[in-house]
């Protein structure tokens, strides 16, 4: 989000949020379990594309825990990487404030260095915030999925962005980027200049990502902010693993019951060269916004900002979500889904309260040294918010 100019109130509200967690009452003075979540019961009005698989799910609890921070300022998603150093494994995790990113490694999440800024050999025009990160084992080389604002794009003067999806590479373990390009915006003219949201006139991001068990799709879970309500919400894409590379053009989106292909357009420039855009469709929520983000109202009701990992113990897909309640983005809870398996985004269960309030971009960290990250996880891992924890979260089959 255009997150941190200094000039914005609700920025300072949002900064203060990222420093100060907030716990619900239903957590707030227990020092073991906090919550248990079962997903049978359906919680709370947001649109669902489909009711909850029958099957016995999972469930998930808070347990108090001495308070942990990422050494960098956060807002967003923060992907960790364990990667090889002379043999030892080492942590690396990226963090992003104010469009600048920001990375940090160590032994382990509670013995990070500070966190310093990257470097771009060829960087996106204005501010990235970088969500996910996967590494490709055979060649050593990184792969980036950021969170893209460009000032008055549309909608000049509004103080608004419209944000997009990119890719990015890295040679070096995170240190320095090349930008591969935008793989996924929203439908064209799908923006509202006169939206009362504090951030967006409408685009797509705010995002996670998982590479499938057979390495096949990078799958791409992100938030839909378009004008029509009834596309609003959380969203699903996939890109060939293959293709990672090269990925502008080549990203489907789940929409209307299958995987679509972006549209080629091709422009003439003032030089008279042929550059091609691609026109991507809006994606079929797997949870759509009940109240929306841009109608004159304040109320909002909205599932955004998901981060997905695998659970080692449950054999599952989870996903963490926050849920806006106003313009302001005032935090109505942090919510928990499943799945078995990625292909098929209509099996995710229906999410259900974790906790009440909470703060932005709820992620796991897994706590198995060398393997453990925002992507894996066992039975217990760290719930962290805005980059604080100060909690484990223990998962029962």
């Amino acid at each position: 989000m255009t997150r941190c100019d200094p000039q914005s109130t609700a920025t300072k509200a949002r900064a203060l949020s990222a420093a100060r967690l907030h716990v619900g009452p239903c957590a707030r003075g227990f020092t073991a379990v906090a919550v248990v979540v079962l997903l049978a019961a359906h919680h709370g009005s947001v649109g669902l594309t489909q009711p909850a698989p029958a099957e016995s799910v999972p469930s998930a609890r808070l347990i108090a825990a001495d308070a942990v921070h990422l050494t960098g300022s956060v807002d967003s998603n923060s992907p960790a990487i364990w990667d090889l150093v002379r043999g030892t494994r080492r942590l690396y995790v990226l963090t992003s404030w104010d469009g600048v990113v920001r990375l940090a490694t160590g032994s382990s999440v509670t013995q990070l260095s500070e966190a310093e800024p990257v470097s771009w050999t060829r960087a996106p025009r204005q501010k990235v915030w970088m969500e996910a990160v996967l590494a490709d084992p055979g060649s050593g080389v990184w792969y980036g999925y950021y969170h893209h604002e460009r000032d008055d794009v549309v909608c000049e003067g509004s103080g608004r962005v419209l944000p997009r999806i990119g890719a990015a590479r890295s040679e070096d373990q995170g240190r320095t980027w090349q930008d591969l390009g935008p793989i996924l915006e929203a439908p064209p003219r799908s923006y509202r200049c006169d939206t009362p949201n504090e951030y967006f006139v409408g685009g797509v991001g705010d995002l996670s990502v998982l590479l499938d068990a057979q390495s096949q799709h990078v799958y791409l879970f992100y938030s839909q902010y378009v004008r029509r309500q009834q596309l609003q919400g959380v969203a699903v894409a996939r890109v060939a693993w293959a293709g990672r590379d090269a990925p502008v053009g080549k990203v489907l989106v789940w929409a209307r019951g299958q995987w679509m292909p972006p549209s080629p357009v091709d422009t003439l420039t003032t030089e008279g060269e042929t550059r091609r855009r691609w026109h991507y469709p809006a994606g079929t929520p797997l949870y759509a916004a009940a109240e929306s983000w841009h109608d004159q109202a304040s109320d909002v009701d909205a599932f955004w900002g998901p981060s997905v990992h695998w659970n080692t113990y449950l054999k599952r897909y989870v996903m963490l979500l926050n849920r806006a309640r106003d313009v302001s983005w005032a935090q109505e809870g942090i919510y928990i889904a499943f799945a078995a398996s990625l292909d098929d985004p209509r099996i995710w269960s229906t999410p259900t309260r974790l906790l009440e309030g909470g703060s932005w971009y709820p992620q796991v960290m897994g706590l198995e040294t060398g393997t453990g990250t925002d992507k894996l996880a066992g039975q217990m891992a760290r719930l962290y918010m805005s980059g604080h924890s100060e909690h484990y979260i223990v998962f029962t089959r």
